[in-house]
């Protein structure tokens, strides 16, 4: 076998990172209809969910928070109104959604207890809303074992809905009882006050943890202020019972309302109790002062005080009533404020000063006669235990008047009222984002199988990589149409002339057209060739190898020329099929048999046309495959092989092998070696570059020189940018 240079594919690919906008439009085109479809069920699905959801309402209320005061005009309004914030909203917002408000709403609701009715899935909630009457089951009273809070219970009614029973989830049951009836067994407590049953008689029972409740009724609590420092709040609370949703709200908003009157209340109650510890002390100090005051008088007979120790004892007595009025505050606003707090540094200023005048009028009774300070003194005591007496006396009596009437700075505007139109779910919204979904899905699966899947798309990119393509064969929608019925004839035995063979059912078709502009390039081609023998391979399974060598054989003997097709596929080879032939005996046969002459008039194995069938198109004869071999590789190298392909070469214009594929097997490389041409066939679309520059790397690892490719099944699509010079070619027809 004479050696020769090889030609292997040389790399001048443009680069793969650019964005070809066209193509990705095109292939938009290609697969309008997948993306139509899926978008489609998409859209379906969606309508579905929005239909078969179960909708989801909203009550609403609206609250008044008003500027915060304390009920206490004479120990807070004078120091910190400067200080205090225009708006409390947002520690009153958290104080509505806090477990102390929430926790008091799920104990006053029993929203511990949780019923469910259990319907038919997927559309048996949907049918039950469609009914006038709601199934619904009223709790008196509901107690499980802490084992069993939080586990869901079945409670199912008798038929005549007066009886019902309690199982776990493993179906042991645990109660018994009568609608209207306490029923207890262990620790088990279920009081049924009301029932009504039009869908259903089975109920899911559940004996919730209170925290849990208590969170998932804040996560469906939704409180803000309406406006900047409005002191507005609008409240609104969701779920899929509109009266269920219309009595939480309502509670808590109510809750909310009590006990920001019990906090005020609280103030004024906390201020009473002091100045009721304070009193007893102070009335005493009183009597012990004016005992003191006319046991002196009498001892020492003095008479009445004079005009300037009168007035002495006014100025003091005015200073001690104000400084006990300042430590008065001062023991009220350390419960409030600390010491560094503005106001509080200013009450102590105020008392500072007051000490410093008291100092000075010390100073001015120093002077006066023993006897007079003495009095003085004695009376000033008498003179400051009173109007302190007499001043608890009056805020006693005040803060009495301010607890009794206390209502708070909080109150209810809009009482919670449920929109009779759901929430949710926005069916309109889910049925476009459910559409879009769709559409996204749809193409991106086409983008992403393109970009995994890039199969030779136009001649350019083979020729790029300086591999030439010699044709390219349109797709045949009578070809696709032959082989359903071609795959529906295995392991059955048709006449030759009901069997599917496209150069002789439609010889117009733009294929066969194809096919022999092909001709008329292999007659060029094979100018230089070693013989006559042309292998037809591919680089996998499914390329239409077999396709492209009976139609192409075909062609070739409608031209007159005297044709031999091989079918060199030992392993799956199927082309007697499409031609109708018997495969009884065929190349392996030939290849296996010894040299020697058959008696009683047997096949003689050594004769070449034993194994040669005429065809239905004049000219053209086939070799089948014979009977599968286990070793078609050594067959394929045996003498016998190289003699018949000398001999048929002596008989034959054109020697057509078909092989198997050489990314798959070996014999492929082995029948290349006695070929003078080999073409190659690739699928347009699914075949990828990268495999078919592969397949000639092999066949040139191997000696062999591949010639060209037939670029097989091209269509006309808008992504590949390619087919569109197929126009005229595909509404042709000769008369």
């Amino acid at each position: 076998m004479e050696n020769k240079t090889v030609n292997t594919p040389t790399s001048t690919r443009r680069d793969d990172d650019e964005i070809d906008l066209g193509r990705l439009f095109g292939l938009l085109l290609d697969r309008r209809w997948l993306i139509v479809s899926v978008t489609f069920v998409f859209m379906v699905f969606g309508v579905l969910y929005a239909v078969l959801s179960t909708p989801i309402y909203q009550a609403d209320a609206l609250l008044q928070v008003e500027k915060k005061s304390s009920g206490l005009p004479a120990l807070g309004s004078e120091f910190g109104e400067m200080f205090t914030s225009d708006s409390e909203a947002a520690t009153e917002i958290e104080i509505m959604k806090s477990r102390m408000v929430i926790g008091s709403v799920v104990d006053q609701l029993q929203l511990t207890h949780q019923v469910t009715p259990e319907y038919m899935p997927v559309i048996g909630e949907w049918l039950a809303r469609r009914t006038p009457a709601t199934d619904r089951v009223v709790l008196g009273q509901f107690t499980v074992p802490a084992a069993y809070e939080g586990r869901p219970l079945t409670l199912e009614f008798a038929d005549d809905e007066s009886s019902f029973t309690l199982v776990d989830e493993n179906g042991e049951l645990l109660l018994e009882g009568q609608v209207g009836t306490l029923a207890s067994s262990e620790d088990f407590l279920l009081l049924i006050s009301d029932v009504q049953l039009p869908d259903t008689n089975t109920f899911t029972l559940v004996k919730a943890n209170r925290l849990r409740v208590i969170k998932s009724v804040q996560s469906g609590l939704s409180v803000g202020e309406r406006g900047k420092q409005t002191g507005i709040l609008t409240a609104s609370f969701q779920h899929k019972d509109r009266r269920y949703a219309e009595r939480v709200l309502d509670a808590i908003a109510q809750e909310y309302m009590l006990q920001n009157i019990r906090r005020n209340a609280a103030e004024a109650e906390n201020s009473l109790s002091f100045i009721e510890r304070q009193l007893p002390e102070v009335r005493k100090n009183l009597t012990e002062a004016e005992d003191k005051l006319n046991k002196y008088r009498l001892e020492s007979q003095s008479v009445d005080l004079t005009i300037e120790t009168e007035s002495l004892l006014t100025r003091v007595v005015e200073i001690e009533k104000r400084l006990n009025e300042l430590e008065l505050k001062e023991k009220e606003l350390s419960r409030l404020y600390t010491k560094e707090h503005p106001t509080y540094q200013s009450l102590m200023e105020q008392k500072q000063q007051l000490v410093r005048e008291q100092e000075q009028i010390n100073e001015q009774v120093g002077g006066l006669p023993e006897t007079q300070q003495e009095v003085l003194r004695m009376a000033r005591d008498v003179e400051v235990s009173q109007e302190i007496y007499v001043q608890l006396l009056n805020r006693m009596q005040e803060l009495n008047v301010l607890k009794a009437g206390t209502v708070g700075n909080v109150r209810i505007l809009d009482e919670a009222v449920t929109n009779p139109q759901a929430v949710a779910p926005k069916k309109s919204l889910i049925v476009v984002l459910a559409t879009m979904l769709g559409g996204m899905v749809s193409v991106g699966y086409v983008f992403v199988t393109a970009a995994l899947n890039r199969g030779v798309e136009s001649p350019e990119q083979l020729e790029e990589l300086g591999i030439n393509v010699y044709a390219s064969v349109p797709m045949s929608p009578t070809q696709r149409d032959m082989n359903a019925s071609l795959a529906s004839l295995v392991g059955r035995t048709k006449e030759s002339k009901d069997l599917p063979f496209l150069a002789l059912e439609d010889p117009a078709d733009l294929a066969i057209e194809a096919l022999r502009g092909l001709r008329t390039s292999l007659h060029f081609a094979m100018l230089e060739a070693k013989n006559k023998t042309i292998m037809i391979s591919g680089p996998a399974p499914g390329v239409g190898k077999s396709f492209v060598t009976l139609n192409l054989a075909a062609v070739l003997a409608q031209a007159g020329q005297k044709v031999l097709v091989i079918d060199g596929d030992i392993r799956r080879g199927y082309m007697h099929l499409s031609l109708g032939l018997p495969n009884q005996y065929g190349l392996s046969d030939f290849l296996a048999s010894v040299d020697k002459t058959p008696e009683g008039g047997a096949i003689d194995k050594n004769n070449l046309s034993t194994v040669i069938h005429k065809t239905r198109v004049p000219n053209m004869h086939f070799i089948s495959r014979g009977t599968s071999a286990p070793n078609p590789s050594e067959l394929m190298m045996h003498p016998r092989m190289a003699k018949m392909l000398e001999k048929a070469n002596e008989y034959y214009d054109y020697v057509l092998i078909d092989t198997p594929p050489i990314l798959a097997v070996t014999d492929a490389a082995i029948v290349g070696r006695y070929c003078g041409t080999t073409l190659l066939v690739a699928r347009f679309g699914e075949t990828p570059v990268k495999e078919v520059e592969v397949t000639v790397k092999r066949f040139a690892q191997n000696g062999i020189d591949v010639r060209g490719v037939i670029l097989n099944s091209v269509e006309r699509r808008a992504g590949a940018g390619y087919g569109y010079g197929y126009t005229y070619g595909y509404s042709y027809k000769s008369d």
